[in-house]
């Protein structure tokens, strides 16, 4: 993220905010994962009017008598922690990327918080408030919910909803970012088509793994699918722990994450690098099924309406192959939602309204056939624009000739 956009980012949430009142974002992970392992989980609206990549850093944002201030508190150097994990951002290196010229240590935050927050009537807190899955952030933010309480009269509010709103819009900066995360992905993918076969699903996953690492990516956007055969019917199927066989297909659900910005693409391959004529049959209704869900993808409409597109086709195309006998019987091979936000996360934080320009969507179609052992799911990033949709991801292939052609001239090469 450069300055400029953590700068825009921050006059975005600033604007949103009421007079009179302080926000406080803290620079958490994202989960309870160990931060040796998750370099890039910091939490993404932190990072978002921030760009910085570094964990328990907070940031104030004042906004009293229409009076606007920026204050970030870090931690200072200790060199036995900069032996074991690395030297923490210096005050220069802060001010240069974020743009933020009031950088304090952490240290001083509890003191300093008084003197901001006198006579201030509103506090604004980017609250995880999802105790079911009782993170460790649910319960700090609230006994930090408490302490303010105990000290202070002023109002507090979830700020969250200033965060969705900002983030349903991407700027060109971002949506840069997550084309060059698809190109990466693409590369990914075709390592795996030019040495698929008979394998284990995760030996198949491995050749993806290379290649994004090979390209640059600087993460997962979120953990690999690669499901073959029967296993392509649990939507959210992991393991990826048995042999793929010729005669099957495989599910693809993958992405990386390139500057915490994150591509989402699934794709259906054969391993015998042909698909029977049932496969293609099925294949080309999810395919057609994905450029009707795009010729429809436009400012005012919703990703419910988007869906409840793609099931009346649905409805019309299973009956004609015999696969349902009444409409209604869609949900039987298709129980998921057609689309998402893309973003900072792979299922980004957003306004779940109409669509409006600047939104990037998943458009991704599936039919689920448990006793015929067949799962497809087709899934490309679109760009919603002021007249319609951009594909994102074009240059993935998909049909089922660029498919084959594909494996044919794999096996010349």
């Amino acid at each position: 993220m450069t300055r400029d956009l953590a700068q825009k980012n921050r006059k975005k949430i600033l604007n949103k905010m009421i007079d009179n009142s302080v926000f406080i974002i803290f620079s958490r992970r994202c989960g309870d994962e160990d931060i040796h392992k998750q370099k890039y989980n910091v939490n993404r609206n932190f990072y978002y009017i921030s760009g910085v990549l570094e964990y328990d850093d907070i940031i104030v944002l004042k906004k009293k008598n229409n009076i606007r201030e920026e204050i970030i508190f870090i931690k200072k150097y200790d060199e036995l922690e900069a032996k074991w994990v690395g030297a923490p951002l210096s005050q220069l290196e802060i001010k240069n990327i974020s743009g933020i010229n009031d950088v304090r240590y952490i240290n001083n935050f509890d003191n300093d918080l008084n003197d901001i927050l006198a006579d201030i009537d509103n506090i604004y807190l980017d609250l995880d408030t999802n105790k079911d899955n009782e993170t460790i952030n649910y319960y700090k933010d609230k006994l930090f919910v408490e302490e303010l309480n105990k000290k202070y009269t002023a109002k507090i509010y979830n700020g969250k909803k200033l965060f969705q709103i900002a983030r349903t819009i991407k700027e060109p900066e971002e949506i840069e970012e997550i084309e060059k995360a698809i190109e990466i992905t693409n590369k990914g993918i075709n390592n795996i088509l030019a040495n698929i076969g008979e394998m284990y699903e995760y030996q198949l996953e491995s050749y993806f793994d290379q290649a994004i690492k090979f390209y640059g990516a600087t993460g997962y956007a979120f953990p690999t699918i690669a499901a073959s055969g029967k296993n392509a019917t649990c939507l959210h199927y992991m393991d990826n722990k048995d042999m793929a066989l010729n005669g099957d297909l495989i599910l693809f659900d993958l992405g990386c994450s390139l500057n915490m910005y994150c591509s989402d693409i699934s794709r259906t391959f054969p391993i015998s690098g042909k698909f029977s004529e049932r496969q293609k049959v099925l294949y080309n209704i999810v395919l057609n099924g994905q450029k009707l869900v795009f010729d429809n993808a436009k400012p005012g409409i919703t990703t419910k309406e988007l869906n409840n597109i793609l099931i009346k086709y649905y409805e019309k195309e299973l009956m004609n192959i015999g696969l349902i006998d009444k409409p209604e019987d869609v949900s039987k091979y298709y129980y998921h939602s057609v689309s998402h936000h893309i973003g900072l996360d792979c299922h980004d934080l957003c306004e779940y309204s109409e669509l409006k320009p600047g939104c990037i969507i998943s458009n991704e179609p599936g039919l689920y056939i448990a006793e015929e052992g067949i799962g497809i799911r087709i899934e490309d990033d679109v760009l919603i624009t002021e007249d319609g949709a951009r594909w994102l991801s074009p240059q993935i292939i998909k049909t089922v000739d660029e498919i084959e052609e594909f494996f044919e001239r794999c096996k010349h090469e």
